[in-house]
């Protein structure tokens, strides 16, 4: 009586044992993929943070761009206005140009949403860019940062503004609950 249950048991436990002792087998057997180039790791990061904020730019509606989480808050239009806009004081300097004039980028330089989300694709494509043109040598050559008036990498600096495109895009993430939608990162995947 005990032996049928017991069997079963066995053959079921060799059944999902088999394919991952096979598994580890290949993995032994296939050698180690190398680290990925420090550029690409970089630039991937940027357009990473990029897409999803772009995604969120593309999928909120319009008609709620100027909703606010708190009156003291910025709005959702302006919070994409500002990250996008900051990516100017990574890319100006690291393109040898000078900083913005103004931190924020104002509202009404950008009366529809179709004007606020080409502000922020061109933002960030500019920014893949920028990084693109230091090469892999350039990521550890140093620039003025414009508020510290100190020399900082080029690669301590993406990741500042990586870093801050983040934050965004968590605030946002507040916008849209607040606003009964569900993030475009939220939702199941296809």
């Amino acid at each position: 009586m005990f032996k049928i249950p017991f069997l079963g048991i066995a053959l079921l436990a060799t059944t999902f044992a088999l394919p991952a002792t096979a598994q580890d087998a290949m993995k032994k057997n296939t050698p180690i993929k190398p680290a990925d180039p420090e550029l690409k790791v970089v630039v991937d990061s940027w357009n990473d943070i990029g897409r999803k904020l772009i995604a969120m730019a593309e999928d909120f509606p319009e008609d709620k761009y100027d909703f606010k989480a708190t009156p003291a808050q910025r709005s959702f239009a302006e919070q994409l206005l500002h990250a996008a806009g900051a990516n100017y004081f990574f890319i100006n300097p690291v393109l040898g140009k000078q900083p913005p004039a103004e931190e924020d980028v104002k509202r009404d330089q950008f009366k529809t949403k179709a004007e606020i989300v080409a502000f922020v694709k061109k933002s960030f494509a500019d920014g893949a860019t920028a990084i693109q043109s230091k090469g892999e040598k350039g990521l550890t050559s140093t620039i003025e940062e414009p508020f510290g008036h100190q020399k900082v990498r080029v690669l301590d600096y993406a990741y500042a503004y990586i870093e801050h495109s983040g934050e965004h895009y968590g605030q946002l993430v507040v916008y849209y609950r607040l606003a009964g939608l569900v993030p475009p990162e939220s939702r199941p995947k296809k």
